[in-house]
């Protein structure tokens, strides 16, 4: 599987970097060497961080968390539509609006705004309004699909970032890295490593390269929703009655319940005493006083 993977990645040309007069010099462990002033990235450091991104994408759904599929480039937009939707996850493709992640609230607001503004066209209540607050509307409603139509549905935090190409999506890193999201991205060799959590040095412009690196990711996803749906199975499985020798009462409304059976205390000191003093049976029947046997008691006129 190992050496199909790295024939993939070949044939996509993940291995090619940017110029060397271009390079980033923390990518250095990344590179296996120069050709013709063109970096070639090590192949192997690729296949270790993508296995590597994919277990721990599949680890992270699998706990119940989602995946925000970052990627705003020409190259990647389509890729990240297909792959997310795919998926059902969240995504964004057109553009990172600041606060996306630590403005929460607000984001929320605008789509909001947005179900309005559709539920107004699709019930032709739109069309009451003005020809100029119509354009203005429909404007409006563009520009906020355009920008929030892949995260529309999603009402909480995500819990990793699959960013392509750090380097233009810094202002999604940096938001990720002040909330503490951990990040899965596609680095080239102009890019900063220490921005990414799991970095995966490859080509961030060739769309096939792209696609292949999304392919796997998504199918990690898909692995961790399989896993997050048989916990929720056992737990809607019957438990079997247990077996039980315990007496059955039946309660006030007719139905059958279980009489609790308490264990028996140990005796105490102080029980114990009280039953070395008690009285004998002898002693309670001559009617004597305790301490005294029968031949010692006397009645009042002398008498034994």
């Amino acid at each position: 599987m190992a050496s199909e993977l790295v024939r993939q990645l070949i044939d996509t040309g993940i291995h090619f970097g940017h110029r060397a007069s271009r390079w980033n010099p923390k990518m250095g462990p990344y590179i296996f060497g120069k050709r013709s002033t063109i970096h070639i990235i090590d192949i192997r450091e690729t296949v270790k961080g993508l296995l590597r991104a994919k277990k721990f994408v599949t680890q992270v759904v699998a706990r119940g968390g989602d995946v925000l599929f970052v990627g705003t480039k020409r190259q990647a937009r389509e890729q990240i539509r297909q792959h997310a939707n795919r998926v059902n996850m969240p995504f964004v493709a057109e553009r990172w609006l600041g606060g996306t992640l630590t403005n929460f609230s607000t984001i929320r607001s605008r789509v909001k705004r947005l179900d309005e503004l559709e539920s107004a066209e699709a019930d032709g209540t739109a069309l009451e309004y003005s020809k100029k607050m119509i354009a203005s509307r429909t404007r409006e409603l563009r520009k906020i699909r355009r920008n929030l139509e892949g995260i529309r549905d999603m009402t909480r935090q995500p819990a990793v970032l699959v960013v392509i190409d750090v380097h233009r999506e810094r202002n999604a890193v940096r938001e990720a890295r002040k909330l503490g999201i951990p990040t899965v991205c596609l680095i080239d060799t102009d890019s900063d490593p220490d921005f990414a959590d799991l970095p995966i040095p490859g080509n961030d412009d060739a769309m096939r390269a792209i696609d292949l690196v999304l392919t796997h990711l998504s199918d990690g996803v898909e692995e961790g929703l399989r896993g997050r749906k048989a916990p929720d199975a056992a737990e809607e499985k019957p438990t079997p009655p247990r077996r039980t020798t315990r007496p059955v009462t039946t309660s006030a409304d007719g139905g059958d319940a279980a009489v609790p059976v308490v264990a028996p205390a140990p005796p105490t000191a102080q029980a114990e005493a009280a039953t070395r003093d008690a009285a004998s049976p002898k002693e309670m029947n001559s009617g004597s006083e305790p301490g005294l046997t029968p031949a010692t008691a006397t009645e009042p006129d002398g008498t034994t």
